[in-house]
Parts: C-alpha cells; sequence; structure tokens
C-alpha cells in the first residue's frame, strides 16, 4: 500500500510540473510580456528595465527555473490592470469558490443518496421510475440554461430569491442547485447501481437466510459498502466542481476564482490567467490524489 501511495504522490508532483511547463510555454509562445505590462509611452529605456527585473534577458533555461521556482513560492507576479500582487486576487475569490463548491457537494449527496437508496430498494416502482426520470434530466440539462430559468423564475418572476451575487446563504440557494443538480443526478445513479449490485451479493442473501431484520440488513450490510464508490467518486465531484464552475459563476455574478480568470481572459491580465489556470490545477491534482488515498484506506483489497 505504500509504495503505492509513493508512486502516486511522485506522479501528481510529475503531472504538476507538466502543468507548469506548458504553461511557462504558453506564456512565451504569446509574446513579449514587457509589451503588455508597459504602456505605449514607454520608452526603449524603461523595456530594458523591465526585461532584465522580470529576467527575460537570460537564457531560455534559466528562466524557466525562474519561474518553477517563484510557482513554487506562490510568487505569480502582479496584475497588469491593477498593479497588486495576483496571490491577492486569488486569495480574494478561491473562499467563494470552495463555498459555493462545498453547498454544492452537500446537496447533491443529500439529494442522490437518499434516492439512489429508495430507487433501488423499490427497484421497478412508481418512485423509481420518478427517480431515474429525475436523474436523466439532471445529466441531460445545460448548466448555463437551467440557471437562467432559475433566476427567471424564483428571480424575477416570483422575486423570493436574489438572481445573483454574494451576500447571505439566500444567495447560495439558486447557484448550488445550478451547480449540485447535474452531480447529484450522477450520485443518484452511482448509489442505485451500486446498491442494486450490492443487494443481489451472497452475503446479503446470507444476511436475510440469518433472520436479521431487513433495515439492518439495508442500512447496515448493504449501504455501507455500497457507499465506497460513492463516496470516493463525491470526491473527485468536488474537486471538479473548484474547477469547473465558471459557467455557474458567471450566469450567478458569483465572484469565484472560475469569473476570475474568465474577466482576466476577456481583459488580456495574462499573470491572473496563468496563476489562475495554475492553482486550480494543483487543487485538481491534489484531490484526485486524496481520492485515490481514500480509496486505498477504505477498500481493504488494495490495503493488502
Amino acid at each position: 500500500m505504500w509504495r503505492y501511495m509513493i508512486g502516486r504522490v511522485l506522479q501528481t508532483v510529475l503531472s504538476m510540473l507538466v502543468v507548469v511547463s506548458i504553461v511557462f510555454v504558453l506564456t512565451r509562445l504569446s509574446g513579449n510580456p514587457v509589451h503588455l505590462l508597459l504602456d505605449v509611452n514607454a520608452t526603449e529605456r524603461d523595456q530594458e528595465i523591465l526585461t532584465r527585473h522580470l529576467g527575460l534577458d537570460r537564457p531560455l533555461p534559466v528562466q524557466y527555473g525562474l519561474y518553477v521556482r517563484n510557482v513554487a513560492v506562490g510568487d505569480f507576479g502582479s496584475s497588469i490592470l491593477t498593479r497588486r500582487p495576483v496571490t491577492e486576487h486569488i486569495w480574494e475569490r478561491l473562499p467563494a469558490t470552495v463555498e459555493l463548491g462545498v453547498v454544492a457537494m452537500l446537496l447533491s449527496v443529500l439529494i442522490g443518496v437518499p434516492l439512489g437508496v429508495y430507487s433501488a430498494v423499490r427497484r421497478g416502482g412508481v418512485m423509481d421510475g420518478a427517480a431515474r426520470v429525475f436523474a436523466v434530466l439532471g445529466q441531460s440539462m445545460p448548466t448555463f440554461w437551467l440557471g437562467l430559468m432559475l433566476i427567471l423564475f424564483f428571480g424575477v418572476a416570483l422575486g423570493v430569491l436574489p438572481a445573483g451575487g454574494r451576500g447571505g446563504p439566500q444567495h447560495l440557494i439558486l447557484p448550488a442547485f445550478t451547480l449540485g443538480y447535474f452531480t447529484s443526478a450522477a450520485i443518484l445513479r452511482l448509489t442505485r447501481s451500486s446498491m442494486l449490485e450490492v443487494l443481489g451479493s451472497d452475503y446479503i442473501k446470507f444476511a436475510r437466510l440469518k433472520g436479521l431484520h431487513e433495515q439492518v440488513v439495508l442500512w447496515k450490510h448493504g449501504l455501507k459498502n455500497a457507499l465506497l464508490p460513492v463516496v470516493t467518486f463525491a470526491v473527485m465531484l468536488f474537486v471538479q466542481f473548484l474547477g469547473g464552475a465558471v459557467v455557474t459563476e458567471t450566469v450567478f455574478a458569483w465572484p469565484g476564482l472560475g469569473r476570475l480568470i474568465l474577466e482576466s481572459i476577456t481583459t488580456r491580465d495574462y499573470p491572473i490567467v496563468q496563476a489562475g489556470v495554475l492553482v486550480l490545477s494543483a487543487l485538481y491534482l491534489t484531490g484526485n490524489l486524496c481520492v485515490d488515498m481514500l480509496y486505498t484506506y477504505l477498500n481493504p483489497r488494495i490495503r493488502r
């Protein structure tokens, strides 16, 4: 088990190094950053001073080494527009993205797991059919369309919920449901299939033959084993929330990291774009590593 974990850690570090290298290459292919940082009235002397300050007068391998070192210590430079350190912009927006991701993930689990279990237990019934329709709609409905419909109905027509922005808990309801509906449908389907597989296993049949109460069979022996793939899948979805909430944050004007990256792309504030991509990549790779570690801990076959 320890050999597997060490290998996964090294693989994650190597993957992050590849991402950093790709961002470095794309940065150099996009043109001279000095021309982006200085205004049109800058003199050649100003360009030379900034070029030396950024280390762009050094050989490319040296520039790459400096870039990796700066990224490793969290130095992403300054914003072109605000002249503030990029890390300040990242830390201002990251909590909003994490907040939205946590609430959306909780909604997904609280909706998907109970419906999936009930659908498996009542297989072939009316509620099973309704749950499956709910899952199909959730996985086929575009996120931006669902968000716009919720804004028009609850925010404009009824006026009971805010249509956008970040404030009190009521501002979280619409964007969290929009982001979590798709994943709740995926969790529902996975929970249902996993529960059906477990309920058809030999040890569940043996537990029933022993005369155990049906609730004990379902909740203690059935759900406990059926949740193993669901837990790992839910953690992976949460990681994807952090990097894939750009559409939801844009529709609801949610001041998160994804929206910051999109705004920086439109304003050509490339240092923030680079830092945002690296931060989201680091979160994604770290999250996948945690999922593998969790699955290794929960699955006794891998531990052996």
